[in-house]
């Protein structure tokens, strides 16, 4: 990276606290108005976000308009398939040996409950219950139901499992990574998971994934590969009559599972299916808890979404349950449904796609279990059976499948998913990978060198345009702060702060980003340093951050006290939060959040050039964490040197990677980052 050093700054040593005694007042930082309320809202960018996301719907949606004939949707189908297995990374090349353990029997009436640990990969224990009918040598249809998210994990869904072994069913239900007896951050001192065991454990191991290229749904699906090849080895299991369900993230991972494994013959995903730009708008309000591995990189600008996932289960018989309140909106799975099931019925299948919806929330209901049952009976040739078998819950103990309670515990030679994610990457580095500039100017990038630039007159802007209107200055001992808002992409918004002597123009411009935004009254004792050695300072709140934040805490429902920290930090906690959302969704329309901050610094920059100093020398430089967006967009932009500063760390993905690293500002999220740095 290009990098000039600053002889002033780095010899000054100047606290904070001491200079915010001679720094403006708050207002002269400000931009926006300060009246907006607390709470959810559709902010400007949240509305980019969801209309980025539609434009590419429709994208997927002309082109799935050219399928006239089976071999059309085929075709598609196949280009479908080859995208999910590059957003996972691909799947593990090799089926190592299972190792299946039986632990413990359980005698319940009318069939036993089998206690299994059987290893998905060397060193990746999984404990799974094997539900089998005590009615003789025959062979039954067998059935997955991956968990969804609950920090018991399988036992959580042992009503479900119980009802579909009472249909004649072998049922197998297993634990996630990172949930049940499977936490990958097991604190053995205060037995408990050093996150939550719901989602957060997702959300440290997920985020790393990305980095490495790949996703933690690569494991989560492998897992439930894995099971389907243990049931296979069952003689009570018929291999032609293999069946999944699931819900939430079970759902999930139902529906992906069956995308990628044909053995599996009818599918049943619980409260999961929606459209995902739908997804993109709620997210924050219903379910804001971090879950990377339902986020695939790219999964709507590539042209998969919802609907790709079904479409992978063409022509095999599948059931889609929803609920009406869902924070999967339902809206979505009305949509997705009527679309590929019109294609079930063009081709003769109509008979082989079916939902069923229930005016509740988040929950896989009796009714819709019932209704999900009939289905899997009616093409598993069972005898119909009408009304939900009763059920005897145990408790959580009494199903455990390890003595000690976790298999990171258990056995010697367990391996964690940090492990896993490590690995993939070392496996992979030495493969050609694009430069950061590469990445940035690729077909996403939306042409900000070619934009237009123009006073705001009124109305929104254009897509290709960036307009700019002065909304005050302050005067400050012989300096200008100058505020402008710059508008571009409709309703989205830029505060810029734009300080400088009033003693003219200086022709070097450093931009300066800070942590949570541009300049405030704590960063002037640093910023005032700038303006000694020659530059006049450009700093800009980046989408999302700063004055442009959503004046809201996004509540967790797994784990509540994450709300209960500071607005500042609730806001970027890579667990749960506005920001961390903001993240997600723009990794599912392709364009990272990182590269849309560097986005906004090439917009600034376009207005400093045409309307501020016209010919200026550009540089950047980054306060604390922000040093890292600094040089990339050195690194990215053209003509921008980086100015070094004291003991300013720039984040490298591949250490974060190599080191395991399980907590990092989200907003620095940049997938396969760790094959660039």
């Amino acid at each position: 990276m290009k990098c000039i050093l600053a002889a002033a700054i780095l010899a000054a040593s100047v606290s904070a606290s001491a200079g915010a005694q001679d720094a403006p007042p708050a207002e002269a930082f400000r931009v926006l108005s300060s009246s907006t309320p607390q709470g959810p809202q559709i902010t400007g960018y949240l509305e980019y976000q969801t209309q980025m996301a539609w434009r590419q719907d429709d994208q997927r949606r002309a082109l799935w308009e050219s399928i006239r004939t089976e071999k059309d949707l085929l075709r598609i189908q196949q280009q479908v398939r080859a995208q999910l297995l590059a957003m996972l990374g691909g799947l593990p090349k090799k089926r190592t040996p299972l190792n299946p353990r039986i632990t413990g029997h359980i005698q319940m009436d009318g069939f036993h409950i089998e206690k299994l640990i059987f290893e998905s990969l060397p060193g990746i224990y999984v404990t799974a219950l094997v539900y089998v009918p005590d009615d003789g040598p025959k062979k039954h249809p067998g059935v997955l139901v991956p968990s969804g998210h609950s920090a018991n994990g399988k036992a959580y869904y042992q009503a479900l499992c119980q009802r579909l072994v009472k249909h004649g069913y072998v049922v197998i239900c297993w634990d996630p990574i990172g949930q049940g007896e499977r936490s990958q951050f097991w604190d053995a001192k205060n037995n408990k998971s050093r996150y939550n065991l719901i989602c957060a454990e997702h959300a440290v191991m997920g985020n790393l994934a990305y980095l490495a290229g790949t996703n933690l749904a690569r494991w989560e699906i492998w897992d439930g590969i894995r099971a389907v090849d243990y049931l296979l080895t069952r003689p009570e299991v018929d291999p032609e009559r293999i069946n999944i369900t699931g819900t939430s993230g079970g759902g999930f991972q139902a529906a992906h599972i069956a995308a990628l494994d044909p053995r599996i013959k009818v599918a049943a995903p619980s409260c999961y299916i929606t459209a995902l730009p739908m997804r993109i708008y709620n997210r924050i309000f219903k379910d804001p808890d971090s879950d990377p591995e339902q986020d695939l990189y790219g999964m709507i600008s590539n042209g998969v979404d919802h609907p790709g996932l079904l479409l992978l289960m063409y022509p095999r018989p599948v059931f889609v349950a929803a609920a009406v309140l869902d924070f999967f909106p339902i809206e979505g799975t009305h949509q997705t449904f009527r679309e590929v099931s019109g294609l079930y019925a063009r081709f003769g299948h109509a008979d082989r796609i079916s939902t069923r919806e229930g005016y509740h929330e988040h929950q896989y209901s009796p009714e819709n279990q019932e209704a999900a049952i009939e289905f899997l009976d009616h093409f598993n040739g069972m005898p119909r059976q009408t009304g939900l078998p009763p059920v005897k819950e145990l408790d959580e103990k009494t199903l455990q499948c390890t003595h000690s309670d976790q298999v990171m515990l258990e056995f010697d030679n367990a391996r964690s998913a940090m492990d896993l994610i490590r690995d993939y990457y070392l496996e992979h580095k030495a493969q050609p990978a694009p430069t950061l500039k590469q990445l940035y100017y690729s077909e996403l990038y939306p042409g900000i060198n070619r934009w237009h630039v123009a006073e705001f007159q009124g109305g929104l802007a254009a897509p290709n345009e960036i307009l700019w209107a002065a909304v005050g200055s302050s005067h400050w001992h012989g300096l200008m702060i100058d505020r402008y808002l710059l508008r571009h992409n409709r309703e989205l918004e830029i505060p810029l702060l734009w300080i400088h002597g009033k003693d003219g123009i200086k022709h070097r411009i450093l931009f300066w980003n800070g942590e949570n935004g541009k300049i405030t009254a704590e960063d002037w004792p640093q910023v005032t340093l700038y303006l000694k050695s020659g530059y006049d300072i450009v700093s800009i709140d980046p989408r999302g951050l700063g004055e442009t934040r959503m004046p809201y805490k996004a509540v967790s429902p797994d784990d509540p006290a994450l709300a209960q920290l500071d607005f500042d930090h609730a806001y970027v906690n890579p667990l749960s939060s506005v920001l961390a959302d903001y993240v997600y969704n723009s990794l599912l329309t392709g364009r990272p959040y990182f590269l849309q901050m560097i986005e906004d610094v090439e917009i600034a920059r376009r207005f400093v050039q045409e309307k501020l100093a016209p010919g200026a020398d550009c540089f950047v430089a980054g306060n604390g964490g922000a040093h890292t967006l600094a040089s990339a967009v050195s690194e990215t932009l053209p003509d921008i040197k980086l100015v070094s500063q004291p003991d300013a760390q720039i984040l490298k993905w591949s250490e974060l990677v190599e080191r395991k690293q399980e907590m990092w500002p989200i907003q620095d999220l940049l997938p396969g980052g760790a094959y660039i740095h």
